[in-house]
């Protein structure tokens, strides 16, 4: 889908004075990077690494792994596409609703696409359908928010050994809930675990991410995947926030505090289903009205964005999600929407 994402403040100049349609976290001071990147101009000029197999040695040196369990990508999405490409024509089965891009990458390579709804429950004998080999699971979900149960996937995973199983942790530094450790997917023979640089440091501009699994299936990986996908200043970047550290703050119990008081101000203006989140955004359902409505009205009325979520798989024209922002921009946003919703 290239249409319809989040962010899509670049379609309104200048009038967006508070995004919540991206996961973006809020708060982050990218100051000290840009002066850093600003003093490696010099970098685009010569060609980056094929593989940027220095920054995934320091990223398996920092989660105790070994370079070769370690995979470089120009974002999560290169890393989905990658993987879509490896198992061309598999039947794949996606955990909905999710990331369409998920289904999308594995149709542009010739797989078969089926939905689930539910993970099969393996103590009650439950098992996916005999054809399926990859499966593709977002947690914590983009747009739902929720985390799956850990032990629940682990036990998927070893009970499906003829399957390889997709694990997107994106949003992995954004909830309080037990996530798969790298090393655990690095131990399994069926497991690729993403992780997105971009939302953990706030760079979707520059589009960083890695794949931590075993040695055999990143191989497998890095066969079909082109030289020089990721770009020298997305290498340096990586290389100095690994350094320096997270540059926005690091108060998560604050930051979910502060989207829990948003969903309890939502609920109270009593037309809108709030869904519980284990991170920093959520799905929201209007009872009446449409999405897409709603979000025209805060563009142009009051220059908030939010994310139109009726083109993910399974929900319809009333969906919508937010990511939580500063105080005074939740507040404005809850206004705002109330203002819409006596119209």
């Amino acid at each position: 889908m290239i249409d319809g994402h989040g962010d899509e403040a670049y379609r309104y100049g200048d009038s967006i004075k508070a995004d919540f349609s991206s996961n973006i976290c809020a708060g982050a001071d990218l100051t000290a990077l840009k002066e850093h990147l600003c003093r490696k101009m010099h970098l685009i000029g010569s060609y980056p690494e094929p593989t940027p197999h220095r920054l995934e040695a320091l990223l398996a040196a920092k989660a105790g792994l070994e370079p070769t369990e370690v995979s470089v990508t120009s974002g999560a999405t290169e890393a989905i596409y990658l993987i879509a490409a490896s198992y061309a024509g598999a039947h794949a089965a996606v955990l909905q609703p999710t990331f369409c891009e998920y289904a999308d990458a594995c149709r542009l390579h010739g797989c078969k696409v089926s939905s689930l709804y539910r993970l099969p429950n393996v103590d009650a004998g439950e098992r996916l359908p005999s054809d399926v080999r990859l499966v593709w699971i977002c947690s914590p979900n983009n747009p739902t928010g929720q985390v799956s149960d850990k032990q629940q996937l682990l036990h998927l995973v070893k009970n499906h050994e003829e399957v390889i199983f997709v694990i997107d942790q994106s949003y992995e530094y954004f909830t309080l809930k037990p996530l798969l450790t790298m090393r655990e997917a690095a131990a399994l023979p069926n497991l690729l675990l993403l992780h997105s640089m971009t939302k953990q440091y706030a760079i979707p501009g520059l589009r960083l991410g890695y794949i931590t699994a075993s040695a055999p299936l990143l191989h497998h990986l890095r066969t079909h995947r082109m030289p020089w996908s990721v770009n020298a200043l997305a290498i340096e970047a990586g290389h100095y926030l690994l350094e320096h550290g997270r540059p926005h703050p690091a108060n998560l119990a604050d930051y979910l505090a502060e989207t829990h008081r948003l969903g309890e101000k939502l609920k109270s203006l009593g037309a809108l289903d709030v869904w519980p989140t284990d991170t920093h955004f959520r799905l929201l359902c209007l009872r009446y009205g449409h999405a897409s409505a709603l979000k025209r009205y805060l563009a142009q009325t009051h220059g908030l964005l939010i994310r139109d979520a009726s083109n993910f798989h399974g929900l319809d024209h009333r969906f919508f999600r937010i990511a939580t922002q500063r105080p005074a921009a939740n507040d404005r946003l809850v206004d705002a929407i109330q203002q819409w919703l006596m119209q």
